[in-house]
């Protein structure tokens, strides 16, 4: 029998490995820390607290949010059924960009890559290209990126040294445009606002036009208002410009949120690859894609759009992986929640969920304009989104008045201003997602009435002084 002294020996009589501090996820924190101190907020602590005590420490923080479900200012989805969310969870810890270790992730986003490509009636669509990303402004960027390389391409004789690139679109854009042509130098020419045009002017576009545009977005779905740009009017403009001066510019369409109602909603509206001038499209799948923030799609017509020196090549995580994205971790979750719905709901339940979102805002929409103080823009009949604004005798208050007065019943709707030329013109926007259920709409309807009476007195109403301060308080971000 052998012979131990004091010194702990392993299961094979090693000498046990001294390691040094205790990893403080597996040992017992003083309980007594859980009743007598509070950690620092801005500086680590000296010391681990137990874990009951971080969490509720973060939670009770975060009771003072707003409701997700109240806030009628975003877009994206705010309500999944609980066996979405428990797969998310089974996923969090799965990076997307790991294909080799996570083989059947990356299975799961080509399938909802295929799934798109069918659903935007893609020529091909096995042989379509696309990829997820952690939303639309991720996917736009790539979009961006890929008419830029092509259009670098056609003009590599004067590109970069004389030429300067531009992007033609409507001044209602996503701000992520903004940031895509001031982060890759690209000149953004805007198409303004006229009148009750709140949206491009395939006319006017095609003005802005030249050798030096690498394309021209459209929007399925503005995010001022919920209408749909005339993508097909779009297109027809620029064969036009084709025919009469040779110049050949592609169109993208951002459909952050039109691209996943109007397949299901508005089937004989030709918007997607059914247009031959339209070489890719993305969505938000957190949006109207009915999947919890995190996640987008990007697809182009065929791989001829993207070109190929965009695509990078690693091997280190095991495994040659294709990757074009700005990110390079993110979790899988949301991939898998998206195939998740795709599966769950099919084409017809994804036609009746939006159907009823739509009717949701359209019953609104006729609710609030019943109160007599409100002139409706748009009424959810592309988008289930309504913007509204004051009617013409309504003097004692504005909309950021009413968003105020909303504000203290719980409900975040935001007011905001129009962009160039239509500065003069300040509105309210209710976005209707699922989730938001007529009862839901009805409560909003009841709050904003009983808000009226003491608005139209005056009493709540900000003062002229105070104009900056409440565009700030209710100030709209897309």
């Amino acid at each position: 029998m052998a012979v131990h002294s004091a010194r702990d020996e392993g299961a094979e009589g090693r000498p046990a490995r001294d390691t040094g501090a205790v990893n403080p996820f597996h040992e017992l924190a003083n309980p007594a820390l859980d009743m007598f101190s509070a950690p620092p907020t801005r500086r680590l602590a000296p010391g681990p607290v137990p874990p009951q005590t971080a969490h509720r420490m973060v939670r009770d923080e975060l009771m003072l949010d707003g409701n997700a479900r109240l806030n009628l200012a975003t877009f994206v989805t705010t309500w999944m059924e609980p066996e979405a969310t428990a797969l998310m969870a089974e996923c969090a810890d799965k990076n997307m960009i790991d294909k080799d270790e996570y083989p059947r992730t990356a299975e799961l986003e080509r399938r909802c890559v295929a799934i798109l490509a069918d659903l935007w009636n893609a020529p091909d669509p096995d042989a379509s290209i696309g990829c997820s990303t952690t939303g639309s402004s991720e996917a736009c960027m790539l979009a961006g990126m890929a008419l830029k390389r092509r259009w670098a391409q056609r003009n590599a004789d004067r590109y970069p040294a004389r030429a300067r690139p531009n992007l033609v679109m409507g001044v209602n854009v996503q701000v992520c445009w903004e940031k895509f042509c001031a982060y890759w130098e690209v000149e953004a020419r805007t198409v303004p606002m006229e009148g009750d045009r709140f949206h491009i002017d395939p006319a006017a576009a095609t003005e802005l036009c030249d050798g030096n545009t690498i394309g021209v977005v459209g929007i399925l779905g503005s995010t001022f208002d919920g209408s749909y740009e005339p993508i097909a009017d779009l297109c027809a403009a620029l064969d036009d410009l084709r025919e009469r001066t040779g110049l050949d510019i592609p169109v993208h369409v951002d459909g952050a949120s039109g691209a996943m109602i109007a397949p299901f909603l508005d089937p004989d509206l030709v918007w997607d690859f059914r247009l031959e001038r339209v070489v890719s499209i993305n969505t938000s799948g957190h949006k109207y894609g009915l999947v919890y923030p995190g996640v987008g799609w990007v697809l182009w017509r065929s791989p001829d759009h993207l070109p190929d020196d965009l695509v990078f090549r690693v091997n280190y995580l095991g495994g040659e992986m294709p990757t074009f994205a700005l990110n390079f971790s993110r979790p899988g979750a949301q991939v898998a929640a998206q195939y998740h719905t795709f599966v769950r709901l099919g084409h017809e339940g994804f036609r009746a969920v939006q159907q009823a979102t739509r009717d949701v805002a359209r019953s609104l929409a006729g609710d609030i304009e019943a109160l007599g103080d409100f002139r409706m823009l748009t009424r959810g009949e592309d988008l289930p989104v309504l913007a509204f604004t004051t009617a013409p005798h309504v003097t004692a208050y504005d909309v950021f008045d009413v968003s105020r007065a909303l504000r203290e019943h719980g409900w975040l709707v935001p007011a905001y201003t129009f962009p160039p030329h239509r500065e003069d013109l300040s509105v309210l926007r209710v976005v209707c997602r699922n989730g938001f259920s007529d009862d839901l709409a009805s409560m909003l309807v009841e709050d904003l009435g009983r808000s009226l009476p003491r608005l139209r007195r005056g009493v709540g109403a900000a003062t002229a002084d105070d104009a900056d301060e409440r565009r700030r308080a209710t100030g709209f971000h897309h």
